[in-house]
């Protein structure tokens, strides 16, 4: 029987088949968009893959702000921790705000990938226990193509609990 040895993953080595890319992050929060792609047979194909590091926060899981792709869904991968993530129904792009007063809350366990339809609204999930590394999957260019913000007023702000 014949016999290779593995050997390390280099980009000079495995650039004939693909492309590769650490996501892990360490130290503060923070997230970092379009990290890898890969071509998903059709040029208007491509998913991007990012990291979004959650930390516990001192104030809880409070929602301040929320944000929607109108053409895109997304995909999102707790790697190392529990989260929790706020979601809301579509509304009206014109409306420029979600309905905060049916917004819900779920708690994703590690590894779970959780996808959102176009127009859901939602956030950065939350950590529960310790800093979180989510996967992020979207189309590439998401950020900087399809992706409302709203911000809520101090009335809107609400706090999640477990």
């Amino acid at each position: 029987m014949r016999t290779i040895k593995a050997q390390p993953l280099t980009h000079d080595a495995f650039n004939a088949y693909g492309n590769f890319c650490n996501l892990l992050l360490d130290g503060p929060a923070g997230f970092t968009p379009d990290m890898i792609e890969t071509n998903m047979g059709r040029s208007y194909q491509g998913a991007s893959f990012a990291i979004c590091r959650t930390l516990v926060k001192d104030e809880g899981m409070v929602v301040a702000a929320a944000e929607f792709h109108s053409w895109t869904g997304e995909g999102i991968i707790p790697l190392d921790g529990d989260v929790v993530i706020h979601v809301g129904k579509p509304t009206h792009p014109r409306l420029g705000k979600p309905a905060v007063e049916d917004m819900e809350a779920f708690y994703v366990p590690k590894g779970t990938m959780v996808t959102l339809n176009p127009g859901v609204w939602h956030m950065a999930p939350f950590a529960v226990n310790c800093p979180v590394n989510n996967i992020i999957v979207l189309p590439r260019r998401t950020y900087a193509n399809d992706c409302d913000f709203y911000f809520f007023k101090d009335e809107e702000k609400f706090q999640i609990e477990l």
